[in-house]
C-alpha cells in the first residue's frame, strides 16, 4: 500500500466515522510483509488525524514473520493481535506450508513466545478443514495450552478450478460454475461434529473464562442480541476491506471486480458505506435465502450463515452441521439465556447437573 493510499484511507475512515473508538483490523494476506516501517507510519498518520477520537488497532498474523522487535512495537502501541493457528503440529502443518511446501508450526510458535514476552495481547483463529475432523477436543486443549482465552473456529469450505497458466487449482467466486469443492474443505457433517465436542468440554468446565466465538454469538441470538460476527447476522456488509491499492469492496470474501464499490482515492468512505450498492450487497444475504431457509427452525441463529458457502442451488454447504450444532445445544442455551435474563452469570451451567 502507497503512502498516498494509506494516508488516504486513514483520514477517510477516521473523518467517516462517528464512534467515539475507531478500530482499524489490519489482514493480509500476510500483514506483517508490509514491514514495521509501514506499521510505524500508521501509528503517526492516526495520530495525525485522531482528533479527540479513540484509535485501536488489531491485526491477523499467521506468526512466521513475529520477533521482538514486532512485539515491542505491539507491546507499545497497544494492539490485540490475532494468530493464526490450526491446532498441533499434525493439524496445522496439513495445510499451512511456506510456498516451498515447508511447515510454519515451529516457527508460528517461536513468534508466539516473542508476543508472550512482550506482554502483547493476543488470540486465535483456527480454519477449522479436513485435516481437523475428530480433533476438536485436541485443537481446543492445546489452544488453551498456548494461553488462548478468546478463539475462532472459522469453517474452511472453499471451491477451486483449474485456470490455464497456474500449476494447481485456485480458490473461485462462489457463484463460479465451474468451480468444484476443494479437498481441503471441512464437510458439514464434521463441522457440525467439530463444534460439538469442543462446546461439551467448554459447557463443562470453561465458560466464562475461556471463550469461542461461535458459541457466544449462538447465545446472543438466543437472548435475541446482535451475535457480533457478521456470518451469523441478518444482513453482510459490516466487514468493509480497503485493497492495497485503495479499492473498496463491501466484503473481504467478495473481492471481485463486480462487487468493487469505489477506491479512497477518488471516493468518500462514509459516501461508500451509505451507497446503494453497498445497500445492495447487504440485504441480498437475506433476500437471496433458499425457501428452505425460511422455514428453518433454526433460521435466527444463523441467518443462513455466510454467503460465501452458498454453492450450486445457493444453498451454505455447512447447513446439516449447523443444524446439528444448534439442536445439541439448545438445552444449554435455553439454560444460560435465563441465566442472563435473572442477572446471573450463564456459568452458573457448569453447576448445572
Amino acid at each position: 500500500m502507497s503512502d498516498e493510499v494509506l494516508e488516504a484511507y486513514i483520514r477517510g475512515y477516521i473523518e467517516g466515522c462517528d464512534a467515539e473508538v475507531i478500530t482499524f483490523c489490519w489482514h493480509g494476506g500476510e500483514p506483517l510483509m508490509a514491514g514495521l516501517e509501514f506499521y510505524r507510519k500508521v501509528i503517526e498518520l492516526q495520530r495525525k488525524y485522531a482528533k479527540n477520537k479513540r484509535i485501536e488497532n488489531t491485526l491477523q498474523t499467521n506468526g512466521v514473520l513475529l520477533n521482538d522487535s514486532w512485539a515491542r512495537f505491539f507491546a507499545d502501541n497497544s494492539f490485540l493481535i490475532g494468530i493464526s493457528i490450526d491446532g498441533p503440529k499434525s493439524v496445522h502443518d496439513a495445510n499451512r506450508l511456506t510456498r516451498f511446501e515447508e511447515p510454519t508450526f515451529d516457527k508460528v510458535i517461536e513468534g508466539l513466545e516473542c508476543l508472550k514476552r512482550a506482554g502483547v495481547e493476543f488470540n486465535t483463529l483456527s480454519a477449522v478443514s479436513s485435516a481437523s475432523a475428530g480433533h476438536g477436543v485436541e485443537i481446543y486443549n492445546f489452544l488453551k495450552s498456548l494461553g488462548s482465552h478468546y478463539m475462532q473456529f472459522l469453517p474452511v469450505s472453499e471451491h477451486t478450478k483449474v485456470v490455464e497458466g497456474y500449476s494447481r487449482s485456485v480458490i473461485c467466486a462462489p457463484d463460479d460454475e465451474q468451480g468444484q469443492m476443494a479437498e481441503w474443505s471441512i464437510s458439514a457433517r464434521d463441522y457440525g461434529c467439530f463444534l460439538i465436542e469442543i462446546f461439551d468440554e467448554w459447557v463443562r468446565l470453561d465458560v466464562g473464562t475461556y471463550y469461542v466465538q461461535i458459541f457466544d454469538a449462538t447465545l446472543a441470538r438466543w437472548c435475541g442480541v446482535a451475535p457480533g460476527v457478521c456470518s451469523m447476522g441478518e444482513n453482510c456488509g459490516d466487514g468493509m476491506v480497503v485493497e492495497y491499492n485503495g479499492d473498496v469492496y463491501s466484503c473481504d470474501h467478495f473481492v471481485y471486480d463486480h462487487h468493487k464499490l469505489g477506491n479512497v482515492l477518488n471516493d468518500d468512505l462514509r459516501s461508500l458505506y451509505h451507497s446503494a450498492r453497498h445497500f445492495e450487497f447487504a440485504a441480498t444475504k437475506y433476500s437471496s435465502l433458499p425457501a428452505k431457509c425460511t422455514k428453518c427452525l433454526w433460521l435466527n441463529l444463523c441467518n443462513g450463515e455466510c454467503p460465501k458457502h452458498r454453492f450450486g442451488d445457493k444453498s451454505n454447504s455447512l447447513c446439516s452441521g449447523l443444524q446439528h450444532f444448534f439442536r445439541h445445544t439448545a438445552k444449554a442455551m435455553e439454560f444460560m439465556r435465563e441465566c442472563i435474563e435473572r442477572e446471573l452469570p450463564p456459568s452458573l451451567i457448569m453447576h448445572n447437573p
